[in-house]
């Protein structure tokens, strides 16, 4: 009766402490895999996955395709007017989801050129806003489209941090409610009711093809075959940071043109092998500190 007291009296038996934190170890052992479950690699195959081809060749500068933007996904106007002015710099914000801008390079003949460049969410095919969201905010559809899911976020700005392209814009005059804007490839509005995106139908020369994925990249390749002299033998997109939905073929080096110099391997797949190993360590340390409570519940025992 006399241990049981002293055993009340200290609340957490040593017994019950191993318990608690090898539990406490599964659990957090559990965690990653039962996340990479929910997130998965469901839905519609890569291949036929919607998908842009940006020909900066044709692109002649129009904007049209940001005012189209505007228009399909109900953006207010930011500017003095409803226009958007051909001689100003236009750059994405949390209401300005695409931005055309002229920027200046080397053709492969290595004269001087001037080329239209447009710029959006690139909905990669392995996103790292969405994988780092804790709430779920940013969500990859089964199509594949990123889209922003208001109603969730937290406004943490961890897929700030996490896009390579430093597409996601947060509007700093949401107060309590923030608000991350970002191209939703036009999926509620077009996309789901099999409609091409807003730009893409908007474009007078060509320079944006709506398609899947690897219709367009077959299409890319034939282009630059066909005038080998003419094109950079690169897609980019085709393999940037695991694939993107959005892609691009040019006749001045992309890097040249403000696009980023990245690599293959998706970041998601970088922050796996991170957080893969926490289970483990995790499971490990509370081994630990259970045999470290049990010496020290036996010491007491013996010397009460």
């Amino acid at each position: 009766m006399k241990s049981k007291g002293k055993a009340a009296r200290r609340g957490l038996t040593r017994r019950d402490f191993l318990a608690k934190t090898c539990l406490a170890g599964a659990v957090v052992a559990a965690a990653p895999s039962c996340r990479a479950a929910e997130g998965g690699k469901h839905g519609v195959p890569v291949g036929e996955r919607p998908a842009v081809l940006t020909d900066l060749t044709r692109c002649i500068g129009c904007r049209s395709c940001m005012r189209a933007c505007r228009d399909a996904n109900d953006l207010p106007v930011t500017g003095p007017d409803e226009s958007i002015r051909l001689t100003k710099r236009e750059e994405l914000s949390v209401f300005q989801w695409t931005a055309v801008n002229p920027e200046r390079g080397r053709d492969q003949q290595g004269h001087p050129a001037v080329r239209n460049v447009k710029r959006q969410c690139m909905h990669c095919l392995e996103p790292a806003c969405a994988s780092v969201c804790p709430v779920g905010a940013l969500h990859q559809t089964p199509q594949g489209p990123v889209i922003y899911r208001a109603e969730r976020c937290i406004g943490c700005r961890y897929c700030m941090v996490a896009c390579p392209f430093e597409v996601p814009r947060f509007d700093w005059n949401s107060g309590l409610t923030p608000v991350i804007g970002k191209c939703q490839f036009c999926a509620p509005q077009r996309l789901f009711e099999g409609l091409p995106t807003a730009c893409s139908a908007a474009c007078p020369t060509g320079a944006l093809k709506f398609g899947n994925r690897t219709g367009l990249v077959f299409e890319a390749r034939a282009r630059i075959e066909s005038r080998a002299a003419y094109y950079v033998p690169r897609i980019y997109g085709e393999e940037e940071i695991g694939g993107t939905s959005w892609l691009y073929i040019s006749d001045v080096p992309f890097e040249e043109l403000g696009f980023k110099k990245l690599g293959k391997r998706p970041l998601p797949s970088l922050t796996w092998d991170v957080v893969s190993r926490l289970p483990a360590v995790a499971l490990t340390v509370a081994v630990l500190l259970g045999l470290v409570s049990a010496g020290l519940s036996k010491k007491g025992e013996e010397h009460p």
